[in-house]
């Protein structure tokens, strides 16, 4: 794996776990009702989470290069070309993230449990590991260490999110709701998946 490739695949998942969904409000909605203390569990749980859904779906992706390295080559296009797309459709997106304090005083085993059944269940999550892995790895090379350094590069970003989200939802409670924010938040994003599927393909044209 080139470092260009892996820088690509550091955007594409920085964009992904930016993006405000099921995931990303559970953390908030935390870190709302019971502060920073919220902020490691949940953390923990989304890290948990991304690793079930990443290996299951690794799993699936190694059959397929076995199967057929055409095939394995058009999942890959196909793949940039759903990452541009999602880019475009995120940075015309408005911005709302509705989010209701957790009152309850939930443990923290409890919190992180809820963390990592949203996580593994996110649909979104399980698509990006189908459709996005393929593109950053090289059939030619030996395939389990290319996806470990993928699976670790994107586990310490997701675990990094969440501790940012839950310490911005409880420090900065109003900007959490402003709808300017999380707006600013899906053009940045949507702009690093555009440019990460655009460099992916640029990266392979030039191989």
């Amino acid at each position: 794996m080139t470092f260009e490739i892996w820088i690509a695949f550091v955007a594409a998942s920085t964009a992904l776990v930016l993006i405000p969904g099921p995931t990303v409000l559970l953390v908030v909605s935390y870190a709302l009702g019971q502060g920073w203390r919220a902020a490691l569990p949940m953390a923990v749980g989304v890290a948990l989470g991304d690793f079930t859904a990443m290996s299951l779906s690794v799993l699936g992706i190694g059959a397929l290069l076995m199967a057929s390295a055409t095939l394995f080559t058009v999942v890959k296009w196909v793949g940039a070309a759903y990452l541009v797309y999602l880019g475009i459709k995120l940075f015309r997106a408005g911005g709302t993230l509705s989010a209701e304090p957790k009152t309850d005083a939930s443990s923290a085993l409890r919190m992180g449990a809820h963390a990592w059944l949203v996580t593994s269940l996110n649909p979104k999550g399980i698509l990006f590991f189908v459709a996005f892995f393929p593109q950053f790895i090289d059939q030619h090379l030996a395939f389990w260490p290319q996806v470990l350094i993928l699976q670790a590069t994107f586990l310490a970003i997701a675990f990094a999110n969440a501790l940012a989200y839950a310490f911005f939802a409880s420090r900065a409670r109003g900007l959490v709701r402003n709808p300017r924010v999380i707006g600013a938040i899906n053009k940045a994003s949507g702009s690093m998946l555009i440019g990460a599927g655009v460099a992916s393909v640029a990266i392979r044209s030039g191989n």
